[in-house]
Formats: structure tokens, sequence, C-alpha cells
């Protein structure tokens, strides 16, 4: 009968459409743990080159704002953390900054305790700010 439903065809079929479907679902299934895998593994970004990546980010879409350096600590020698303040907005913020990756950016003489400094700070988030990164100092001379 013209236009009506053939059941034993399609149960004929059946088998074969299984077999797509299996295939199918399978063959995702491997394309998602690849993708997976290779997100997962892919060489993850050191947390030294995460903090030049937050330098970067607010010498360019950072504010600059008045500060002072408060202390210097330098122990070890080789791992110097500034100390400064400054404000935004009334609100006073204490901050650090580990320049140990700066270090040739540094002078003894423009990094004392007391000093005038000018700082860079995320309009969106005032207490992430720096004081140095690898194109900007905010140290005075």
């Amino acid at each position: 009968m013209p236009g009506s439903l053939d059941l034993h065809a399609l149960f004929a079929e059946l088998p074969v459409r299984r077999a797509t479907l299996l295939w199918t679902a399978g063959t995702g299934a491997a394309t998602l743990a690849t993708i997976f895998l290779v997100r997962t593994l892919r060489a993850r970004k050191t947390p030294a080159e995460m903090e030049r990546l937050r330098r970067l980010q607010i010498n360019g879409i950072g504010r600059l704002t008045g500060g002072e350096i408060v202390n210097v600590i330098a122990e070890p020698e080789d791992a110097p953390l500034v100390v400064y303040s400054y404000e935004v907005s009334g609100v006073q913020y204490e901050a650090s900054q580990d320049c140990s990756a700066l270090t040739s950016y540094l002078d003894e003489h423009d990094c004392s305790p007391g000093l005038p400094a000018s700082v860079k700070y995320d309009p969106a988030n005032p207490g992430n700010s720096i004081l140095l990164c690898e194109t900007w100092s905010g140290l005075r001379s």
C-alpha cells in the first residue's frame, strides 16, 4: 500500500543503524577525549610567566597615582620584595611586589623606604597594582 509504513524493512535496517550510531558515538567520544587531553597536557604557564603577564596587563590598562615606598625586604639578596603604599578614591592600599625578575631595573638609591613613587593600578580592582614592570618604572630617580 503506497504511503504506508513498512515495518519489516525498518526492522531489517535496525542493525545497520545501530552500528552507525555506535560508530558515531565512539568517534565523538574519542574526539572529546583528545581535546581534553590536549588542553590538559598543554604546557601550562609558570607562576613567573603569569606574574609577568599580570604586570604587563596592569601597565597597559593601569591608572597612575602617587605612592610611597614603605620597605624593601632583600632577603635573600636575589629576591627583593618592595612594599609600597598608595591611595585611590580615599582608600589607602599597601601592597608588595616581588622584584626578583626585575633586578636589572632596580637601583638601591631609587628604592629606599620613604621615597615617593608612581603606582599603576587596575581601575576595576585598585588593589591590583605594580610599581615596576619590564617596560615601565614608577621608581623616581
